[in-house]
């Protein structure tokens, strides 16, 4: 599959979508226009890749709606160099999101189809994240701690207190809380015991499995 000139402007158009539903950070905004969400899915799908759609992929995972992927990485408010933990890599696309802002990328995924699979993609593309780890996202990182950012892309039925424990002092972690349907939760660590909680509306995600491997 290539990139072609027709995928660009399905990207510019999916970018004015985007923004048209209330996502303003231009680096954001400029990531979705930059990053061949097509080459992430089968080719069979591709003409699925432009639609502000979650799509299926291998696992019963999702790949995420491009506004929730924009929505959750606006929230984020990544700097250039900030260390970020990723809960759920799946696809890859959200990763290449976090890459584009020049984060130093840590991500895990507990499904093992989907970790050889987007591993081998990541590699075909350049897409290079400091770690790639097949394992338990409830339990974070701690061996890479403190986290600038933490995002999760599943929905999580609490917050993971692992992951709290993992945030620098201003760090923040933007976490979809809920069973059936989830709200966005951004987790602002004010201090060592202190932090600051923000919701965000309602979202729908596949759920975050604690040990199951």
């Amino acid at each position: 599959m290539k990139d072609t000139l027709k995928h660009r402007g399905m990207r510019n158009q999916l970018a004015e979508m985007v923004a048209a539903k209330g996502i303003e950070d231009p680096r954001v905004l400029q990531a979705i226009r930059a990053i061949p969400r097509h080459l992430f899915m089968d080719s069979s799908f591709e003409g699925h890749a432009y639609q502000d759609k979650a799509f299926p992929i291998a696992a019963d995972q999702t790949i995420s709606q491009p506004y929730t992927v924009a929505f959750q990485t606006e929230l984020l408010e990544i700097q250039p160099g900030d260390k970020v933990l990723e809960i759920g890599t799946g696809s890859g696309y959200q990763t290449a999101v976090l890459l584009h802002l020049k984060a130093k990328v840590f991500t895990i995924e507990r499904q093992l189809e989907l970790f050889k699979k987007t591993n081998l993609f990541f590699k075909k593309m350049g897409y290079r994240p400091k770690k790639y780890v097949f394992g338990d996202g409830y339990k974070g990182l701690p061996e890479e701690a403190p986290f600038d950012g933490v995002i999760v892309t599943a929905g999580a039925p609490e917050v993971p207190k692992a992951l709290l424990s993992q945030l620098k002092i201003g760090g923040r972690l933007v976490i979809p809380v809920g069973t059936d349907n989830q709200v966005m939760m951004r987790i602002t660590r004010k201090s060592e015991k202190e932090f600051e909680r923000e919701s965000f509306g309602t979202f729908r995600f596949v759920p975050l499995l604690e040990d199951k491997n």
